[in-house]
C-alpha cells in the first residue's frame, strides 16, 4: 500500500480546490484511489456536498458504523448535507491517506459547533465537537462504490450532551444503574429457570 503523509485542509474557495475536485467531474477518470480519497475529503473541507456526492457511484453504499448504512447517492447526499447543515462551521482535515489500486483509507479530523439543524434525530445543542476517524473507501472506475466510516460514536454523544462526560459523577451513576439492572435481570432469569 502506498502511504501519503502531509496533513491537508482546504477552506472553501482556496486556490486548487476546483482542480482537486475535478477528479469527481469525469466518470471515466484515471484517478488513483489515493487521489479520489483525497479529493472526496477535500470536498468535505470545502463544505461542498455536491462535489462530495459526485465522487460516488450511483449505487454506492456508505456504512457509517456508529449510525447506519446509507444506500445510493440520494441517501448519501442526505447524510452529507445533513452533517454540513448540523455543523455549519465544520472544519475537515485529512491527516493521512494509505492506498492501493482499489482502496484508500483516509484518517481525518473534523471539528465545529453542533449549532445548525438536527442531525440523525438529535437536536442541535450548540456545543463544540471534535472527532477523529477513518474511512475505508472502495473505488472502481474513479468512483466510490463503498465506504465504511469509523469514529467514536460515544465521544460524539458525550460532546453534544447525549451522554454524560467520561468519568463524571453522572456517568458513574448511569453505570451503577445499568449494572444494577443487569444484575437484577440475571437474578430474575435464574429464579425463573429453577
Amino acid at each position: 500500500m502506498k502511504r501519503g503523509g502531509a496533513q491537508r485542509s482546504f477552506a472553501a474557495g482556496e486556490a486548487g480546490v476546483d482542480r482537486v475536485l475535478a477528479v469527481a467531474a469525469d466518470p471515466q477518470t484515471s484517478a488513483t484511489a489515493e487521489e479520489v480519497g483525497r479529493s472526496y475529503f477535500d470536498a468535505f473541507a470545502a463544505r461542498d456536498a455536491d462535489a462530495a456526492v459526485a465522487h460516488w457511484a450511483p449505487d454506492g453504499i456508505e456504512d457509517v458504523t456508529p449510525l447506519r448504512v446509507f444506500r445510493g447517492v440520494g441517501e448519501i447526499r442526505g447524510f452529507i448535507a445533513g452533517l454540513l447543515a448540523a455543523v455549519p462551521d465544520l472544519e475537515t482535515r485529512t491527516e493521512r491517506v494509505i492506498a492501493d489500486e482499489r482502496v484508500a483509507v483516509v484518517e481525518w479530523r473534523m471539528s465545529g459547533s453542533f449549532s445548525g439543524s438536527s442531525f440523525e434525530g438529535i437536536e442541535a445543542t450548540g456545543r463544540p465537537i471534535e472527532l477523529r476517524g477513518a474511512d475505508c473507501l472502495e473505488i472502481e472506475d474513479g468512483r466510490i462504490t463503498r465506504n465504511t466510516a469509523y469514529y467514536d460514536g460515544a465521544a460524539f454523544a458525550r460532546q453534544v450532551g447525549l451522554l454524560p462526560a467520561q468519568e463524571s459523577a453522572a456517568e458513574r451513576a448511569m453505570l451503577t444503574a445499568f449494572n444494577g439492572a443487569t444484575k437484577m435481570r440475571a437474578l430474575v432469569r435464574e429464579r425463573l429457570d429453577r
